[in-house]
């Protein structure tokens, strides 16, 4: 109820004539920003379906080959730091098979309409943005006039994150691991495309952080004390999570991810602060 509040509250003089609609006229509102947001999601897809060669071969596939940007980051900070070879990544060579008559067809048009999601998330941001605004005040409309550049940026560094870095370590341990040479890994395509799909929206969605801390911070939901006594609890997360991600003996290739994912937390933090210092103070 306090959040509903917060967005839909009434505020006189100070808010746009959509404050004053009707519930059931927010709701059909509402309705017509998802159907935008849905038709520019479709469009998008429409146009990556038809471009497989560079969606498949260039993008899905590309943590798959051992020429891939992020195994050749790794080897040359490796070879640099160490001297040696030892933290060049021996890309997984498994093949994806496929047992579904229309298998490859279900995927193609999933990961087209994931790639829509991807291009088109500023427009549905701004979409987002769109629907909520009018029931802020002016005084409140001004600190948030970044909110879809901002969530826009930390949504594409989050894919960009899983995509180049979390994804890629996560298929060389997984792809090869076995518990006995009497089982075989035979991966089917779906899988392949489920895991990719998912950590990459994932982690798009986690690097929301700072955006959603700022939000519940105005609303008094959350306090940057709370975060600061927690601090210890969300470390042990993050590094279970990058062990889990990267479990082998490569420490370099582990930091490198729980430090983006520890930062981000300690810059929701400051978000917080600065929030509760501006307005609660």
């Amino acid at each position: 109820m306090h959040i509903y509040l917060y967005f839909c509250r009434p505020m006189a003089d100070d808010l746009n004539q959509k404050t004053d609609m009707p519930f059931f006229e927010h709701i059909e509102a509402l309705r017509w920003h998802l159907l935008r947001s849905l038709g520019v999601i479709a469009g998008l897809g429409i146009l990556l379906f038809f471009y497989n060669d560079i969606l498949f071969g260039k993008i899905l596939f590309g943590p798959r080959h051992q020429d891939f940007i992020t195994y050749k980051v790794i080897c040359k900070l490796g070879q640099y730091l160490f001297h040696d070879n030892s933290a060049c990544i021996q890309v997984a060579t498994q093949d994806l098979i496929n047992t579904d008559l229309a298998g490859q067809f279900t995927m193609h048009m999933w990961v087209s309409f994931i790639g829509g999601v991807i291009l088109g998330m500023p427009y549905v941001l701004w979409e987002l943005w769109k629907f909520i605004s009018p029931a802020l005040k002016n005084t409140e409309t001004r600190p948030v006039k970044g909110f879809v550049f901002v969530s826009t940026i930390l949504f594409l560094m989050g894919v960009a994150f899983s995509y180049f870095m979390v994804f890629p370590l996560t298929w060389n341990f997984l792809a090869p691991y076995a518990v006995s040479g009497d089982v075989k890994n035979l991966i089917s395509f779906d899988s392949y495309v489920s895991n990719l799909t998912t950590l990459t929206l994932a982690f798009g969605l986690v690097f929301e952080m700072p955006v959603v801390v700022y939000f519940l911070s105005r609303m008094g939901l959350l306090t940057p004390a709370f975060m600061r006594k927690y601090r210890r609890h969300a470390i042990v997360v993050i590094l279970v999570l990058a062990a889990f991600i990267t479990p082998t003996s490569d420490i370099p290739t582990m930091m490198a991810v729980f430090v983006p994912l520890y930062l981000l937390y300690e810059a929701s933090i400051f978000v917080s602060a600065y929030v509760n210092k501006k307005h609660f103070a």
